[in-house]
């Protein structure tokens, strides 16, 4: 009897040797990173995709130093997130951009409009990034995307006739959807010297004037009576073609 009990010691423990390695090998499979990716890896990608929202790119807008063009992404109707794909670049340029953008686009979220104010030291940058961003705006109301853009029905541009100004000549574009304006810009306006201050300072306002008015009955601009003039005569003419 005593030289019976090692021998049944060794079974036993060879016993439970072979049951804990027939255990770890059956838990393997479940540990295995191809596993887990083919079980559901697949899943948060997706959600994350649903929850990115819709991405609009805005018309780029030309300035003085450079095209700014603003893309939105959207998202249950509201402004998600704003940045600038194209934005003046160059010596200084270089850091006015990096200076001025970011706040435009936190102003754009903040303000879920194009109704933003511009950064000091920046007024072409700031201008070009609120008409490029307006035209991004228009572009998810026209879209057909959703309740709204159902509602808004299918958007035309008509540009109105060039009018001549002593500065320069104006001309005026406009989206019109469902009978009403929801975007004006000039296409042509004075350059050159004083003037492009003048254009930088007064084009917008004008721009905000008309989709306000929904018409061409509109205030000129304090120091840019010519281009005011011109702005509304070029706007008349586009609103004539579009049937008033």
């Amino acid at each position: 009897m005593r030289k019976s009990h090692p021998v049944r010691r060794v079974v036993l423990t060879a016993a439970a040797t072979v049951s804990g390695i027939v255990l770890l090998l059956s838990l393997k499979p479940a540990s295995d990173p191809s596993s887990a990716q083919a079980a559901g890896g697949a899943l948060p990608q997706g959600g994350a995709q649903a929850a990115a929202g819709t991405t609009v790119t805005g018309e780029a807008a030309r300035t003085q130093y450079g095209a700014v063009q603003v893309r939105l992404t959207v998202r249950d109707g509201r402004i998600t997130g704003a940045e600038a794909v194209q934005a003046p670049k160059g010596g200084r340029s270089d850091q006015i951009t990096s200076m001025a953008v970011p706040r435009l686009n936190r102003e754009a979220v903040a303000a879920q409009s194009a109704e933003i104010d511009a950064v000091s030291g920046a007024t072409y940058t700031s201008a070009g990034y609120r008409q490029s961003l307006q035209s991004a705006l228009d572009q998810v109301k026209t879209g057909g995307s959703g309740g709204s853009g159902g509602a808004q029905g299918a958007a035309r541009t008509v540009t109105g006739d060039v009018a001549r100004t002593q500065y320069g000549p104006v001309q005026v574009r406009v989206t019109v959807s469902g009978g009403r304006i929801v975007r004006a810009e000039a296409v042509q306006a004075p350059k050159g010297g004083h003037s492009d201050e003048v254009t930088a300072t007064a084009v917008p306002k004008l721009g905000q004037e008309a989709v306000a008015a929904q018409s061409a009955d509109i205030d000129a601009v304090s120091g840019a009576t010519y281009t005011s003039a011109g702005y509304r005569q070029s706007l008349q003419s586009a609103l004539d073609r579009a049937g008033g």
